[in-house]
């Protein structure tokens, strides 16, 4: 498609040619194309590294975004076992569901505990725990970012990062988690 603008000339050429002249070739003047915008992928596959601090989000096989400088457990090393036990679970789960109206800015519900998870638990006399999620900084917090470790076994992300992953993930993508 063509658009019009002025062609790039001295200024000297333009009074020379005057008004009249200007006018006809600031109307008729080819510019390219501004880029179109290139919708969202949908990610079908997340890694957590948990020594790296760091999630990638896959879309058939190809990483197409890194998020970094992620927050976790006070534990933050070992699988979660136990409810309270402030650890963030390792192993294959799913998002299973999400939250636009969290505590913590945005969430995705991560699928632990699996049957696994529940049976050794259980044989400790425990409680598994549960609820555990990708989410963003707490809604109460002052504008800004926490510093260290500070979830109960959940994943924080700043909120422009879960702001942009919650919108490229759909419930029942898969997610490693691995120290």
């Amino acid at each position: 498609m063509l658009r019009c603008a002025p062609y790039l000339l001295p200024f000297r050429v333009w009074k020379g040619l005057g008004v009249g002249l200007f006018l006809l070739a600031a109307s008729c003047a080819p510019v390219a194309e501004p880029p179109t915008r290139i919708a969202p992928v949908q990610v079908n596959y997340l890694l957590v590294d948990k020594s790296d601090r760091e999630l990638l989000a896959y879309a058939d096989g190809v990483v197409v975004r890194t998020y970094t400088g992620l927050q976790f457990g006070d534990a933050m090393f070992g699988h979660k076992q136990f409810e309270g036990d402030e650890r963030t679970p390792e192993g294959r789960y799913t998002i299973d569901t999400r939250n636009p109206k969290s505590s913590f800015h945005l969430s995705l519900r991560i699928s632990y505990p699996n049957a696994a998870d529940r049976a050794y638990a259980e044989s400790q006399g425990l409680s598994p725990g549960g609820d555990i999620f990708l989410h963003g900084q707490p809604n109460t917090m002052p504008l800004g970012r926490m510093s260290g470790d500070w979830t109960d076994g959940c994943i924080a992300f700043s909120n422009a990062q879960i702001e942009e992953l919650y919108a490229l993930v759909a419930d029942g993508t898969v997610i490693d988690i691995r120290k």
